[in-house]
């Protein structure tokens, strides 16, 4: 069933003050939720629904305008709920016409609105976000046409993995499945487990590193018995091995992988699609998550600069290799052809599409370059203070969504959370020069005016 959308009647309370009534109608929030085209996102969010009978979901200017301010504020989503039952302007801004002293909401809503999005529709936060800013002034839309291409981690929410806290881990998870369900193992070896990976971190802090492999092999065999001994357990028996085949499954990789050896290997138990990227970080010579795609203009506009594509890719590409993806999906968002696309020495030998080779330039090229394109390659690194605003205030720098399609949803709704924290801004910078040309008379009139 599609939702019922939330419009604005007027109507008044007898009991109840309207919210506009009681907020300052010239606060940022509030002149960002009527500068944005909510029936564009009802439009494009809407799709997904049918109009067969059932319950109908949460309006969508609820939903779409929780997730703005999730990612905006850099807020989880119990800290969402929290704020938003004591702040008017958030409820304002999501579409209520009276203060509500109650969650209208779950707070797993969230999570099912995003699932149930994708990251394909997601983006349409990112096309309204870029729309406001042309229609308030904050950008130009030639500002637009040449912009700058860089990846970045997106870190996910797991611990540093270790062969012997994976091992351990894998050893503990299938011993509890065993026991919830009924399985009776002949040993779970969970006090000798741990003792074992006491003495391997401590072998491997001081340095003993022939006794920490000792440990390790002693941990490998324990996750191995444990492995055997419900496998014979449970054959023949389909609906067990249904229910043990993926946690098994990832048990067995654990064990078998090595450290020297190339392949894809399972980092996390709980997040196994995490991949280990390097950088060539100092500080950071590995992270584990996904790469990330952002793009921005590649000079500032009047608001700021702004993100105008974001997207995760999984299996850690070669940079060069995804402008062939990148760049159709880039003109399509935005709606405008580019005229050039600037990038660092990681995108040498890319792949972009046929139309589009020439326009992409590169840290350090020498040829077919002018002055003017010799200036616009040294505004390659304003994309790096974008990253790093991502990352520390936008959830990008730590990703607490689950599976391959949370880190897609997380990295679209962390560039859409960054362009209207811009217009934010842009909108209280606004209003305080509206404030002072108004306010510059009136003081120049009291000095003149004769005593």
């Amino acid at each position: 069933m599609r939702p019922k959308e939330r419009r604005d009647n007027g109507q008044n309370d007898l009991f109840r003050a309207r919210l506009d009534q009681i907020v300052d109608t010239d606060h940022a929030l509030a002149k960002l939720g009527r500068a944005i085209d909510w029936g564009f996102l009802e439009e494009r969010f809407g799709a997904v629904y049918s109009d067969r009978a059932g319950h109908p979901p949460l309006p969508t200017r609820l939903m779409a305008g929780l997730s703005i301010l999730k990612h905006v504020h850099d807020l989880s989503d119990e800290d969402l709920c929290a704020r938003w039952v004591e702040n008017p302007y958030y409820q304002l801004f999501c579409g209520e016409e009276f203060f509500q002293h109650k969650l209208t909401f779950d707070r797993s809503s969230l999570t099912r609105w995003r699932q149930r999005m994708g990251e394909e529709r997601l983006t349409a936060l990112i096309q309204e976000s870029l729309s406001v800013a042309t229609r308030t002034g904050a950008a130009k839309p030639a500002d637009f046409c040449k912009v700058i291409v860089d990846t970045t981690v997106q870190p996910k929410a797991v611990a540093f993995p270790t062969d012997a806290k994976l091992m351990h881990r894998a050893r503990e998870r299938l011993a509890k499945l065993a026991k919830k369900i009924g399985v009776e193992l002949r040993q779970s070896y969970a006090r000798v487990g741990k003792q074992a990976l006491i003495a391997h971190q401590r072998y491997a802090h001081a340095k003993q590193f022939k006794r920490a492999n000792r440990a390790l092999k002693t941990i490998r065999t324990y996750l191995g018995r444990v492995t055997r001994d419900i496998m014979r357990k449970i054959r023949g028996d389909d609906e067990l091995e249904s229910v043990f085949a993926h946690p098994l499954m990832l048990a067995r990789r654990v064990r078998e992988q090595r450290q020297l050896r190339r392949g894809k290997k399972v980092y996390s138990l709980h997040a196994p699609e995490v991949e280990c990227i390097g950088k060539g970080k100092a500080h950071r010579p590995y992270e584990f998550g996904v790469k990330v795609s952002l793009a921005t203009t590649l000079h500032r506009s009047r608001g700021g600069q702004f993100i105008a594509h974001a997207k995760a890719l999984p299996g850690n590409p070669y940079d060069g290799h995804t402008l062939a993806t990148v760049i159709p999906e880039i003109e399509a968002q935005i709606g405008v052809n580019l005229a050039r696309i600037v990038a660092d020495r990681g995108y040498r030998g890319h792949n972009a599409p046929h139309g589009h080779k020439f326009k992409v330039y590169i840290s350090g090229q020498r040829r077919h370059v002018t002055e003017t394109i010799k200036r616009q390659l040294r505004r390659r690194s304003a994309i790096e203070p974008v990253i790093g605003h991502a990352k520390a205030e936008h959830r990008m720098g730590r990703n607490y969504l689950a599976g391959a399609h949370g880190d897609a949803a997380n990295a679209v709704l962390a560039a859409a959370g960054y362009n209207f924290r811009r217009l934010l801004e842009w909108l209280a910078l606004l209003l305080s020069i509206i404030l002072a040309a108004l306010t510059i008379p009136t003081v120049q009139n009291t000095i003149l005016k004769p005593a």
